[in-house]
This record gives C-alpha cells, sequence and structure tokens, in this order.
C-alpha cells in the first residue's frame, strides 16, 4: 500500500504540522481544530532504504497494509545506492 508524509498549513490558523497516511487525504487542524486541511505537498513513503550497521535495508510498505506501514524487508546490499537502484529496478504489483 503506498504510504505518504503529509504537511500541512491551517487557513485559519496557519500553523504546521504533518500526518502519515496512506494516502494524500486531508485532515483537521490539530491547533485550531479547523476542518479539510489538504495537504501543501507529501513524500512518497511506500519504499524507502534504511542504513542497519554496515549495511543498507530496502523496505515497502505491503498493500497489506492499513494504519500504518508496516514496512517489510525486500533484501540487503552492501550500499546505498545497490539498494536504491534495487528499488528502481523491481516492480511491486
Amino acid at each position: 500500500m503506498a504510504w505518504f508524509l503529509n504537511l500541512y498549513r491551517c487557513a485559519r490558523c496557519k500553523k504546521v504540522w504533518t500526518d502519515e497516511w496512506s494516502c494524500t487525504c486531508d485532515d483537521d487542524c490539530p491547533h485550531c481544530g479547523a476542518r479539510h486541511m489538504s495537504p501543501f505537498t507529501s513524500e512518497d513513503l511506500t519504499e524507502l532504504v534504511a542504513q542497519e550497521g554496515d549495511e543498507f535495508v530496502a523496505i515497502r510498505s505491503p498493500d497489506s497494509a492499513e494504519h500504518d506501514p508496516d514496512y517489510r524487508e525486500l533484501g540487503r546490499f552492501p550500499t546505498r545506492a545497490k539498494a536504491e537502484d534495487f528499488l528502481k529496478s523491481t516492480d511491486f504489483v
């Protein structure tokens, strides 16, 4: 399942906040309660490379994820570049 870090700015109080979710959906302002704020930008977190010690781990949020990304390891690589190349070359259906 896709996973996003959404960044919001309230139209009423101008405060900024973030929220992670499986879509780029509207959110209510946690500061003043204004409703239905759309994200001004979102970062796709579906596939990531995480460093663990000397290895770089390619991870992906599976289609079964619902309320959290539930990342699954896809492979371990000696460099970040190799892990990123793996993610680019693999088609996930």
